[in-house]
């Protein structure tokens, strides 16, 4: 089996679970390594967990100040873009719960270059990540999400940064959407502890039943996602629809 396969009647169940992982990870992290590092996913359904996040979570202030947030990828638009993955999660989640302010690490400034951008983030993984035998950064939890066209982060179909296994963070222009992207990489990725993967809607059916169907047959960006750690399949039950044994 391709990772671990979760199915939940809705989002709300969806939630309160990975809700419940993520103060186990946390806990783990904070007890043997001192702090707990995660990267955020964007889009919808990330935003409708961090939002049940920052409700459970808002008077934790042991919890959020061993905490350092990061993200899988984000757009190069200034913070305050309505298309910044950095605005959604903290109109979400961080402005709602006490962690320190330096504990996150937005991925994009639009004063730097997209190449600036790049090679700081890559500087800040390597300086506050531990390393694995590779020396690639590890994180304690990786969210991440899947568009329809099997695409996780900025990882896209057809784009050059699908091969990049050295560096922890690259830039993409990806020309359907016209637009410059930065995201870990396939190397920062596999490289976490734990990694999940949350799945919504019907719309992502068919794509999650030819990948469960065939794992080894790699035709989505999102089936090179293999960390050394564990991996989780989080899905609602319409994603899950044509899974066997599928709502």
């Amino acid at each position: 089996m391709y990772g671990n396969q979760h199915v939940f009647e809705n989002l709300d169940a969806l939630y309160l679970a990975l809700l419940s992982q993520w103060r186990q990870n946390a806990a783990a992290a904070i007890a043997e390594r001192g702090a707990f590092h995660v990267s955020l996913a964007g889009g919808n359904t990330p935003r409708g967990f961090y939002a049940a996040l920052a409700q459970d979570t808002a008077n934790e202030v042991d919890l959020w100040r061993q905490t350092h947030v990061y993200f899988g990828d984000e757009r190069c638009v200034p913070q305050d873009h309505p298309d910044s993955n950095y605005r959604m999660a903290r109109e979400a989640l961080l402005s709602k719960v006490p962690v320190p302010a330096e504990h996150v690490h937005p991925m994009y400034d639009a004063v730097l270059s997209v190449e600036e951008n790049v090679a700081q983030y890559a500087r800040l993984l390597q300086d506050t990540l531990p390393q694995d035998a590779q020396g690639h950064p590890v994180f304690d939890l990786v969210l991440l999400g899947m568009g329809d066209d099997g695409h996780t982060a900025s990882l896209f179909p057809g784009t050059g940064i699908l091969d990049e296994y050295h560096q922890p963070v690259a830039a993409q222009f990806v020309e359907k959407l016209n637009a410059w992207r930065i995201s870990l990489t396939f190397a920062t990725l596999n490289a976490a502890r734990h990694v999940v993967i949350l799945v919504a809607g019907d719309t992502k059916a068919d794509i999650l039943a030819e990948i469960f169907s065939a794992p080894e047959d790699v035709r989505y960006p999102i089936q090179r996602v293999r960390p050394q750690g564990r991996l989780d399949w989080y899905l609602d039950a319409a994603a899950a629809s044509l899974l066997p044994g599928g709502a």
